[in-house]
């Protein structure tokens, strides 16, 4: 997940006037009686992972520094040495989008000086990816930067901009016409976050930065469709429940005409019924009760918002407990086949989703600990030493849903709607939450 413990302590802030402010501002709607639509010819199913969290063998860097007195990073699961058999992974499942990150710090290690191996490194992933049948989705910045930028003062100095500009212009310049998926900052407002509480930032710092992603992104938009014309190109957003605005107001709103689709990252939601996503502030991800049917919700308030634009889930997924199974029974294949119901519920109503990635291919590093797993395929890095990468129960079901183009017909989610849902508070406290062909599974 690239949301972070931040994700979770924001949530914390600002809930009750955030609250009142998701209220008025979404519109109420129906779905009664709509139908399930098939996922259309041409869908992007993918996988995501990121260069930091899963490669190793790791440069100087801020989060080299910031893992410090964290849990140990190690080697990761060591994707560096690994990527080949991580790719046919993908090919296995049939997704045709592999996601994940450039990472600045292993290219430039000194200012203006380029690692010729790492370079030849992602030259050959890319080429794989793309052997493999697959799209390359490359992010240019996954919150981590050369430990010389963060000598200089981070995004707080201005010349990081140019720096940042003159590294996003070479890679683009590398990889393009090869198809890519350009993602500028991942997660901008869980990039401020962060920055804000490990480094720490204070508050003209903090707008310094945030002007400076802004900037940066705007700016590359330009470049990428100049140096790759027919790109797409966005950064993906974290949905943020009930502070949603404060997320939103991160990035996304300042560059909505720098975007050629919505990305969406969408792990939980929150209603009246179920407060769980508080056990985001403790790093407890694995206690949080999933709320699938917020993604349709979500889905279908961006497109209004945007309705010129098509949609990306970049990233879904869900964390175990070091790998154990969750109490109540529910699975990483339900989870997977749940959110993937309510997308399909989406795009029947006319919602234009291109895309889904589920995070992540395997387990990782999740900034700081290796506790929260949410990997297809899992990975036990503390007691393993041999990484191997053990197939969890929504690998089948993926490669399933991918080879039929959606969820088996008829369908139940194993989770109910929740009543009072603060991704739609008019419609699901007046109880018009879409109903499902038969009633709710229950979970055992």
């Amino acid at each position: 997940m690239s949301g972070g413990s931040a994700f979770g302590r924001i949530r914390l802030v600002i809930v009750g006037a955030v609250t009142v402010a998701v209220a008025v501002m979404t519109p109420a709607h129906s779905a009664e009686g709509a139908g399930i639509a098939r996922f259309p010819s041409g869908f992007l199913f993918g996988v995501s992972t990121s260069g930091f969290q899963a490669e190793g063998s790791f440069p100087d860097s801020n989060w080299t520094r910031y893992a410090r007195g964290k849990t140990p990073y190690g080697d990761s699961v060591d994707f560096r040495h690994r990527y080949p058999g991580d790719i046919e992974l993908a090919r296995g499942l049939g997704v045709n989008v592999f996601r994940t990150s450039l990472e600045w710090a292993r290219i430039e290690p000194r200012r203006g000086v380029r690692d010729e191996t790492e370079l030849a490194y992602y030259d050959d992933l890319v080429r794989r990816i793309r052997a493999a049948g697959m799209r390359p989705m490359l992010t240019l910045d996954h919150w981590v930067h050369p430990g010389w930028v963060a000598d200089q003062g981070a995004w707080a100095n201005p010349r990081t901009v140019s720096d940042w500009l003159r590294h996003a212009r070479f890679m683009v310049e590398r990889y393009r016409g090869q198809g890519v998926i350009w993602i500028t900052f991942n997660e901008a407002s869980q990039y401020l976050l962060h920055e804000t509480l490990e480094r720490p930032m204070g508050p003209l710092q903090v707008i310094a930065m945030r002007q400076a992603l802004i900037r940066a992104h705007r700016a590359a938009y330009d470049m990428i469709h100049e140096v790759d014309p027919g790109a797409p190109v966005s950064s993906n957003v974290a949905y943020g429940s009930i502070v949603n605005g404060a997320f939103d107001a991160a990035l996304f709103n300042e560059v909505t005409d720098k975007l050629d689709f919505i990305g969406i990252d969408y792990y939980y939601g929150a209603s009246l019924e179920n407060l769980t996503a508080v056990h985001a502030a403790t790093g407890e991800y694995w206690r949080i009760d999933p709320e699938p049917e917020g993604l349709y919700y979500v889905l279908k308030n961006y497109q209004r918002r945007l309705p010129h634009l098509p949609v990306y889930i970049v990233e879904n997924g869900m964390p175990t407990d070091d790998g154990k199974p969750r109490p109540d029974g529910y699975t990483r294949a339900d989870h997977l086949r749940d959110h993937l119901y309510w997308v399909q519920r989406a795009i029947g109503e006319g919602v234009q989703v291109m895309g889904y990635n589920y995070w992540s291919l395997t387990d990782n590093y999740e900034w700081g600990s290796y506790r929260p797993r949410f990997g297809l395929y899992t990975v036990d890095v503390q007691a393993d030493p041999s990484l191997r990468r053990r197939p969890t129960d929504a690998v089948p079901a993926y490669r399933s849903v991918i080879a039929n183009a959606g969820v088996p017909s008829g369908y139940v989610p194993v989770r109910r709607p929740a009543w009072c849902s603060v991704e739609d508070l008019i419609a699901t406290c007046l109880g018009r939450t879409p109903a499902p062909p038969a009633p709710y599974r229950a979970l055992y």
